[in-house]
Formats: C-alpha cells, structure tokens, sequence
C-alpha cells in the first residue's frame, strides 16, 4: 500500500497521546509488561489497588492505566488494542514468549512495510509490536 502524496513531510512528533486501560490485576499487569520491556516510571497506590501507573517504553512513549473501579471512566478489562514501535520485535516476541504470552499472530511482513507481531496480555487486551512508526506528518 503506497500512502497519499501530501505536504512536504516533517519529523515525526514525540509522542503526547498516552494510551490508558484498566486492569482486573493491575499489579500483575505491570509485572507482565515490564517482562516485555517496558519500565515502571510511576505507581501509585496501595496493596492490590493501583489508582495510576505509568509504564514507559524505552523507544518513546508508554501506557498508563491502573486497577479497574467502578467511576464511570474506567474501561471493561481486555477490551483494549496497542501497537508498539519497537527497532526489534523479534526480541520483544522472544521475551513475550518466555513471560508465557499467547501470541495470537507470529513474527511477519506486514503489507506496508516492517516486521510486527500480535500477542494477548493475561487479561485478553492484544498488543502488536512492530517497526512501523507511521508515515511523517505534513508540516
């Protein structure tokens, strides 16, 4: 798939879109994600309950979520769908593999260009890491 011809193309912006979640076990989670290669960066909370956790990746950006509660913003558990930029997805599967995550689709080219892969976290939310960081924005 070749993208539309725009305007002239500039960097890509650092991220400031934060994906957010809710977990049954937010703690387990963490635990789960770190295991991938993210680092916890902030958590906040007590015993069991996480009310915020902020979890980076190395190559810009991270997730923030916390236990999920009944306030009228927290989102169903397993619900949610991720895609993570990273330079080597075959080491993020491998490391996915060993924390025990079922990998819903292998190691492959996608179409427009990369390798990625798809896994499910303990609580059915799928993530997909890959090389493709998106098309550069128009000035």
């Amino acid at each position: 798939m070749t993208p539309t011809p725009g305007p002239t193309p500039g960097p890509t912006p650092a991220p400031t879109v934060w994906p957010a979640f809710a977990a049954r076990d937010a703690r387990a989670m963490i635990a789960f994600l770190v295991a991938l290669g993210f680092e916890e960066t902030a958590t906040y909370g007590e015993g069991d309950e996480v009310a915020h956790c902020q979890l980076d990746w190395p190559e810009g950006g991270g997730v923030m979520f916390g236990s999920v509660k009944d306030d009228g913003w927290s989102r169903q558990p397993g619900t949610g769908g991720f895609y993570v930029v990273t330079a080597d997805p075959q080491a993020v599967h491998d490391r996915a593999v060993a924390a025990g995550a079922t990998i819903t689709r292998p190691p492959s080219a996608p179409g427009y260009g990369g390798l990625e892969f798809s896994l499910a976290d303990p609580e059915g939310n799928l993530w997909s890491f890959g090389t493709y960081a998106g098309e550069p924005r128009a000035r």
